[in-house]
C-alpha cells in the first residue's frame, strides 16, 4: 500500500490527525456555546424531560453523570445520562446534547433499525476489536496467511460497527434539531448554533469511521500482496 516508508509515516500521520482534529473541532465548539444561554432558559434536563414527555416515553429517567462530554443513553435502563454542565445549565450546546440523546431513547422507542443491529454487532465488534490486531500481527510474524485472514475478518465487524454508527447519530442529530425547534427550546439564529454543536459532535464519528476503514482496507492490501 505504501511505496516508502516516508508514505508510511504520512499515512500513519493522517490516521493520528484526523480523530484529535475531530476531537479539537467537538471541544471547541462545545466551549462556545457552552457559554450561550437558550432564549428558553430551560436547563438540559429539563429540555430532555419536555422532549420526552412530548413523545410519550414517561418511563425514561433523566439524571446526571459526573464528567464532561459523558452524555449518553443507556437503553437497558432506560435512562438519558447528562454530565452535570448540560444537566443544570442552560446553555445552547447543554440542549443540544441533551436533545441528542433523547433522539436516541426514541430511536430505541421505535426499534429503529439502525440501533437494534448496532446492538446486535456489539459483542463480536468488542472481541473483533480487542483481538484482531494480534491475530494480525501474529499471521505477520509466523507467515500464516489463516491467522492473518481470520485477524481481518474480525476487524471487519469492528468496522462495520463503526458505520452503522453513523446514520444512528446522524438520526438521533436530525430528531433533536426538530425537537428542539418543534418544544420551543431554541428560535431564530439559536437553530444554527445548535446545529453547530450537533455537526461537530457527528464529526467525531465520521473521523473514527474513516481511520477503522482505512486501517482494514491497508491489512487486506498486506493480505493480497503476501499472496502474490
Amino acid at each position: 500500500m505504501f511505496e516508502t516508508f516516508g508514505g508510511f509515516l504520512i499515512y500513519f500521520a493522517l490516521l493520528m490527525a484526523i480523530p484529535m482534529l475531530a476531537n479539537s473541532k467537538v471541544k471547541n465548539t462545545y466551549r462556545k456555546y457552552s457559554q450561550v444561554a437558550s432564549s428558553s432558559g430551560m436547563t438540559g434536563a429539563e429540555v430532555a424531560r419536555k422532549i420526552l414527555n412530548d413523545n410519550g416515553l414517561f418511563d425514561v429517567v433523566v439524571e446526571p453523570v459526573k464528567g464532561q462530554l459523558t452524555d449518553h443513553y443507556d437503553p437497558r435502563k432506560k435512562v438519558v445520562r447528562l454530565s452535570e454542565h448540560n444537566y443544570y445549565g442552560n446553555s445552547i450546546a447543554g440542549a443540544a446534547v441533551a436533545a441528542h440523546e433523547v433522539g436516541h431513547a426514541m430511536q430505541d422507542a421505535e426499534d429503529y433499525s439502525f440501533l437494534r443491529f448496532r446492538h446486535t454487532l456489539v459483542p463480536v465488534a468488542n472481541f473483533g476489536s480487542n483481538t484482531s490486531i494480534f491475530l494480525i500481527l501474529g499471521g505477520l510474524f509466523l507467515q500464516l496467511n489463516g491467522l492473518f485472514l481470520a485477524g481481518i475478518v474480525l476487524m471487519s465487524f469492528a468496522v462495520l460497527f463503526q458505520l452503522v454508527t453513523l446514520p444512528v447519530e446522524f438520526n438521533a442529530s436530525s430528531r433533536a434539531m426538530e425537537q428542539v425547534v418543534s418544544v420551543g427550546v431554541i428560535r431564530n439564529e439559536e437553530e444554527r448554533q445548535t446545529k453547530k454543536v450537533l455537526d461537530a459532535a457527528a464529526l467525531t464519528y465520521v473521523a473514527a469511521a474513516l481511520v477503522a476503514v482505512a486501517e482494514l482496507i491497508r491489512f487486506i492490501m498486506m493480505f493480497m500482496a503476501s499472496n502474490d
